[in-house]
């Protein structure tokens, strides 16, 4: 599987690193190291920190590092931990993070894992082994809660009705596997498929179950909000999301740091205090070619700063 794996937007992504410089880079979703990788490859200067939850994913890490030899170091924990993660190292300032959010091919391309509703499998969707599963979620949580995960995660219009139809159905029998909670979800949906687009009516609310499982967005707010600190003077910050509440935030939070704080009597941004100079004013997203050549790479969205 390490070979099929392919990372997505890798040129943009060294473009906006460069490498090239040396230094120390973080990766803090490692996943199956194909970015890390790259970057290694592109520059024999740099040193390089990978960050994962997932076991599996650093045990496949490490193989594909492996001809980098004394360059690199892996880590286990959660991407809104990073300060922590990364303080007992004694790094110095870094000269770039890239988090490659979302899901890995490893995630994906396991039925056991559960993260897939064309693949029938546990309902699990855990980067980790701690924390509940997404079974627990659809056949615990109430309506209420229900209907705010789709509408506010999935960004579901038919939230209140997906609820219902869940609530009843795990009533007769808990749902146990992904191919019984996209059945469901498919017949409580509204008939037209025209507005869902060709993957079908079902995909939505996948990753909100995924997102309110593993805690993805408060994880992102986290990691925001200590990466500046973590940075050199011109060190660069490279976020690929996947979803549009991941963009929202990643886009919402480097604005803020590149526009500096507010005076409260005045309403005036103080330029002294911009942390961040924006890389990317519009998220870059895979071209042509990418997206024939790995399908998958489709809602990938960049967006780059540079510390100042």
């Amino acid at each position: 599987m390490d070979g099929t794996h392919e990372p997505v937007l890798v040129a943009e992504c060294l473009g906006f690193l460069e490498p090239g410089r040396g230094g120390v880079y973080v990766d803090c979703t490692v996943g199956l190291g194909g970015h890390a990788a790259a970057l290694l490859a592109a520059a024999p200067a740099a040193r390089l920190v990978g960050v994962d939850r997932d076991p599996q994913a650093l045990a496949r890490a490490a193989r594909r590092l492996a001809p980098f030899a004394g360059r690199w170091q892996l880590v286990a924990g959660r991407v809104g931990d990073l300060a922590e993660l990364l303080a007992p190292l004694e790094l110095p300032p870094l000269a770039g993070i890239l988090a490659d959010l979302g899901v890995s091919s490893l995630q994906l391309d396991l039925a056991a894992r559960g993260f897939s509703f064309r693949r029938d499998g546990p309902l699990d969707m855990r980067m980790g082994g701690d924390g509940p599963t997404a079974a627990e979620i659809v056949n615990h949580f109430p309506e209420a809660d229900l209907e705010r995960l789709l509408r506010e995660y999935g960004e579901e219009h038919d939230a209140r009705r997906i609820a219902r139809r869940l609530v009843a159905e795990r009533a007769r029998r808990p749902f146990a596997t992904t191919a019984e909670l996209a059945g469901a979800v498919t017949s409580a949906k509204r008939g037209d498929r025209r507005r869902e687009g060709r993957v079908g009516p079902a995909p939505r609310p996948v990753p909100a179950r995924r997102l309110e499982v593993n805690q993805e967005l408060p994880e992102l707010e986290r990691m925001l909000g200590r990466a500046i600190d973590l940075l050199d003077r011109d060190g660069r910050l490279v976020v690929i999301s996947y979803h549009s509440l991941e963009d929202r935030i990643v886009k919402r939070r480097l604005r803020d740091a590149a526009r500096g704080e507010v005076e409260a009597t005045t309403g005036q941004t103080r330029a002294e205090s911009r942390a961040l100079e924006l890389l990317t004013r519009k998220p870059v997203r895979p071209g042509p070619g990418e997206l024939a050549a790995n399908p998958r790479s489709r809602s990938a969205r960049l967006r780059a700063a540079r510390r100042i």
